[in-house]
């Protein structure tokens, strides 16, 4: 076969000038080349100067993550991590092994109490949003075997390791309410005894305990190491799959109203994978793993690689429940950004805290006081949109949003129409809210999906970089 000459080079035919060109088209034609690559230099220099002045300016980046409790903070966190800092997030991630571990524990325990309630007979109390409660009289009992009483009795190990796996990492307030999802709600369902939510000060803290090293196991004192932990729900994992593919116990959930799939730290249908002898977490897993802090959480991120290598940013996690928001204040000052996290999938969900507030309502109340706050007139917000995912979920399921927010009015029942609708209630609060005007930053999200959410950090980093180089005077 005959060779191409460069006369035949299809890039250089895109590139040469035009054949019959005149000379007063060339002069044209090279005025308009001298000027985009006198544009396309000023950029760069432009943006060269900009990281330089930033190198210069060796005080951190701060940004404060807001938001009231499980609006996805953490896994915001998690996710600079795994995008600027991969190094240490790979050093980190082993520990997560024992909270995913935990998670799955948790969600078991909450499946056979709910059994329990259901075979003792104690009726499910119903919200009164549902539509057409069925009256515990009217309705056959379900029929339980000698197998669910013995699943009951086989998974028993499990709450042992669930024990020393909090003994291990630290339990800092074991009276905090649940968060099973409840339709209608995000307390427990008053028919199941939920587990409390098992939280610590700070994750860090937590995977740098002495006793989250493997020890040899304390026999006669009923503790087991953390690799006996993971032997013992590999050996639990039949029973496990079992209980959870029961139909006779997904009666039960759906009778009582128990959505756990709909619950951060659910790892149920990835058994197989998770209760083996080798587990060792993705990326994904801890992602989605759930590790509830209180307090406010500083975490210092130094920038691994891309041109911000070197540079360090300082993020708070604050506490999102009520009892936790005094706690915010002190924190606003010389902060450059607030990442503000507004689960969007709460519409038709109460406060853990205060079954009498729904959730979406509580979020508008928090971005009022934000918005409004002198302190921060002159910080960058961004809003989040959190938990589209199970908000796409619940509208597909026929969950209908204007039965929980009337001024929704007929609009269409989508997430896109529900997404546009929420955007502009955020974006007029925080015109008519702020103290003085600012650029108005939003992004549809789901902090889980790590992949999308990569490109709505890089979008944000770049906007905080350039606000954060204007307030130190070298944008203008």
């Amino acid at each position: 076969m005959g060779r191409l000459s460069i006369e035949h080079d299809p890039l250089a035919c895109m590139t040469a000038p035009p054949a019959n060109e005149t000379w007063e088209q060339k002069l044209a034609r090279e005025r308009r080349e001298a000027e985009a690559k006198r544009i396309s230099d000023e950029i760069d220099q432009k943006l060269k100067s900009e990281r330089a002045a930033l190198k210069r300016n060796k005080k951190p980046v701060k940004v404060l993550l807001l938001g009231q409790a499980e609006s996805g903070k953490s896994t915001t966190l998690k996710n600079f991590q795994l995008a600027y800092a991969r190094e240490a997030w790979q050093q980190e991630r082993t520990s997560w092994r024992a909270v995913i571990q935990l998670n799955l524990i948790r969600s078991i325990r909450t499946i056979l109490d709910a059994v329990v309630q259901e075979m003792a007979g104690n009726p499910p109390s119903y919200d009164s949003d549902d539509e057409n409660p069925v009256s515990p009289t009217s309705r056959p009992p379900l029929q339980f075997s000698e197998k669910h009483r013995l699943l009951k009795f086989r998974l028993l190990p499990l709450r042992r390791v669930e024990a020393d796996l909090k003994r291990r990492l630290g339990a800092a307030s074991e009276e905090i309410s649940a968060s099973v999802s409840v339709h209608g709600s995000s307390t427990p369902e008053p028919g199941v005894d939920v587990p409390p939510d098992f939280a610590v000060r700070s994750w860090k803290d937590a995977f740098q305990k002495p006793s989250m090293s493997p020890k040899p196991s304390s026999v006669g004192h009923g503790q087991v190491d953390s690799d006996d932990a993971t032997d013992v729900i590999a050996e639990c994992r039949e029973d496990i799959k079992a209980l959870w593919e029961d139909p006779v116990v997904r009666q039960v959930l759906k009778r009582r109203n128990v959505s756990i799939e709909e619950s951060s730290g659910f790892f149920l249908n990835d058994i197989d994978r998770i209760a083996v002898h080798s587990y060792m977490p993705t990326d994904g897993d801890v992602m989605r793993a759930r590790l509830r802090t209180v307090g406010v959480q500083e975490h210092r991120i130094t920038f691994e690689e891309g041109p911000d290598i070197g540079h360090e940013w300082v993020i708070y996690d604050v506490g999102g429940c009520r009892t936790s928001r005094a706690a915010w204040v002190p924190y606003f000052e010389d902060v450059n950004a607030i990442i503000f996290l507004a689960p969007v999938s709460g519409f038709d969900e109460r406060l853990a805290e205060d079954p009498s507030v729904n959730r979406l309502e509580d979020t508008f109340l928090l971005w009022k006081s934000i918005a409004s706050s002198p302190l921060l007139a002159g910080t960058a917000i961004i809003l989040f949109m959190n938990k589209c995912d199970i908000l796409e979920q619940k509208v597909k399921r026929g969950v209908v949003v204007r039965k929980y927010m009337p001024s929704y009015g007929d609009r269409e029942n989508s997430t896109t129409h529900v997404l546009k609708y929420l955007r502009g209630k955020f974006k007029e609060m925080l015109k008519q809210y702020s103290p003085r005007p600012r650029p108005f930053y939003a992004y549809a999200t789901s902090v889980v999906d790590t992949k999308a959410t990569a490109v709505t950090l890089t979008s944000v980093r770049d906007a905080i970089l350039r606000d954060h180089l204007k307030q130190a005077d070298f944008v203008f």
